[in-house]
């Protein structure tokens, strides 16, 4: 039986979520060149940034989770070979505060957004405050954009999925490397965890609506 994506997207019980939109990690000059490249190649977040355009016009939270880090590094372990490689990349990093830091300038934040960062962890969930504040606001389905396919976005629907949230997961708002790499575990994983929509079809569930 086809999803009512329109129903599940009630604005009412809804929450949209980007994960790791930050300049230092999709922009130009962040560490991850081959992955700000894949975001630049495929128009990622001009298509994100239509989404919660809507979505605050509906009256639908908007949420960032980031990563941030401290100068001498206290807060985030070096427990695997992604959290390595960012410790030893070069330029500043993800310090908090700074411009690297910072949301990419498509997505704001807007006044009203909510922003949730977190020193350690491969998901939006680990230690942030992300659970506590969609309980709080009554939310029960997720939309979730951003990067990447291959952890954190991939992290994130299982963790969103454990807890008891329905989760959205446009397939064109979300990227990782290789390209292909990426839209096969969107097919073969993250639509057995998600509905997996276009962010076309979801900018129409939200339009003209508002909580």
């Amino acid at each position: 039986m086809p999803i009512d994506l329109r129903a599940l997207l009630d604005p009412a019980t809804t929450a949209v979520a980007t994960i790791e939109c930050q300049r230092g990690v999709v922009g130009a000059s962040g560490a991850l060149s081959a992955l700000a490249e894949a975001v630049r190649e495929v128009g990622l977040l001009p298509r994100i940034g239509r989404v919660l355009e809507v979505a605050r016009k509906a009256s639908v939270p908007v949420l960032h989770g980031t990563v941030v880090r401290r100068p001498d590094g206290g807060g985030s372990s070096v427990n695997c070979r992604l959290l390595a490689a960012a410790r030893k990349s070069k330029g500043p990093g993800l310090l908090a505060g700074s411009e690297q830091a910072m949301l990419a300038p498509e997505l704001g934040p807007a006044e009203g957004d909510y922003l949730v960062p977190r020193h350690h962890g491969v998901s939006l969930f680990h230690d942030s405050e992300l659970d506590s504040i969609l309980r709080s606001l009554g939310v029960k389905t997720i939309v979730l954009l951003g990067v990447s396919v291959n952890v954190a976005v991939t992290g994130t629907v299982i963790e969103a999925v454990n807890r008891g949230y329905q989760v959205v997961v446009p397939g064109d708002g979300v990227t990782g490397v290789p390209l292909e790499y990426a839209h096969a575990v969107i097919e073969n994983t993250l639509k057995m965890l998600a509905t997996v929509p276009s962010c076309d079809e979801v900018v129409a569930a939200f339009a003209g609506r508002t909580r």
